[in-house]
């Protein structure tokens, strides 16, 4: 290979080179600056497609054209009422501005640095300012209760401002102050909220003496139904064994008188068969009337006498 054609080929590669470095895309999530020793040149590129600048000394910065995510810590913040909670947050936000948002941020993590700045700022203002009421509830809703000893435990205190409020005026002011930043903070709410610690032990044990309360007046109640019923079923078992003793002695009335009337026809035929009915009578009574102690005087004029003497 001859000089002649290194240097062609040197040229080519330096030409290549230098297209390589003048030209940058974008996609449709991207946005970028292009900056010169570190200083922004130019005005910001937000159109997708291919780009170009100075070759080699010209840099180019590239930032996400989506909406990103924010998500704060959790921290303690008291109330207007002094009640301590742990607020959790998070919010949405995007870079309007990709030039303002170099100079004053020069990348996202200095970006969600000064947004936990401005949002944990906002939110403490806020939460000191409201009382607990206005930052768990939205609006002063009817609650439904499906229950008849829930209705004293559902009647809610009226709120003044609303949760939805709050967060709408935490964003308004996060705004304000991300004006000039080259960002903007599309939403913002609590993600979470709670008592700390101690508190929620003792909110846990009122609950539990509120529902203990509840379950002694249930469990009193049912008592009282309870011995309500055992009386009715006594009554009632008395009044059913008193009716029957007397409709069975009714039937045992009757059955003795139809028997009394058979004894009677089959007994009054003949002398004979009175005279056997008068002997089995006496039977009847000696065996209801002696025992095995008993000792027997009997008259020689007596039917029983005459019939075992006849017995040999």
């Amino acid at each position: 290979m001859g000089i002649r054609n290194i240097i062609i080929l040197v040229v080519i590669l330096l030409a290549l080179a230098a297209t390589y470095s003048a030209t940058f895309i974008l996609d449709e999530t991207q946005q970028a600056i292009v900056t010169q020793f570190g200083r922004p040149v130019g005005v910001p590129r937000t159109d997708p497609g291919m780009h170009f600048k100075t070759p080699f000394i010209q840099k180019v910065q590239f930032f996400d054209k989506r909406y990103l995510e924010w998500d704060g810590d959790v921290n303690q913040v008291p109330t207007k009422d002094k009640k301590f909670l742990l607020v959790d947050t998070y919010a949405r936000w995007e870079i309007t501005d990709p030039l303002q948002f170099f100079i004053r941020l020069r990348d996202e993590r200095s970006g969600q640095s000064r947004l936990d700045d401005i949002l944990d700022g906002e939110t403490r203002n806020a939460v000191a300012n409201h009382e607990l009421i206005d930052l768990v509830r939205s609006s002063n809703r009817t609650p439904e209760v499906v229950e008849s000893y829930m209705q004293e435990l559902e009647i809610l205190d009226s709120i003044n401002v609303g949760r939805g409020d709050i967060e709408a005026l935490i964003l308004k002011k996060a705004n304000e102050r991300t004006s000039d930043l080259g960002i903007r903070i599309l939403d913002f709410r609590f993600k979470r909220m709670n008592y700390v610690e101690d508190v929620r032990q003792r909110v846990y044990e009122r609950m539990i003496s509120e529902r203990n309360r509840i379950a002694d007046q249930f469990r009193s109640e049912g008592q009282g139904e309870a011995r309500k019923i055992e009386g009715d079923k006594e009554r009632d078992l008395a009044k059913i064994q008193s009716e029957a003793i007397m409709q069975a002695e009714r039937i045992r009335g009757r059955a003795d008188s139809s028997a009394a009337a058979i004894y009677a026809r089959a007994y009054d035929r003949t002398s004979a068969s009175r005279d056997l009915y008068g002997f089995l009578k006496s039977l009847e009574v000696l065996e209801k009337s002696i025992d095995t102690q008993s000792t027997v005087i009997l008259s020689t004029e007596s039917e029983l006498y005459r019939y075992l003497k006849s017995m040999k």
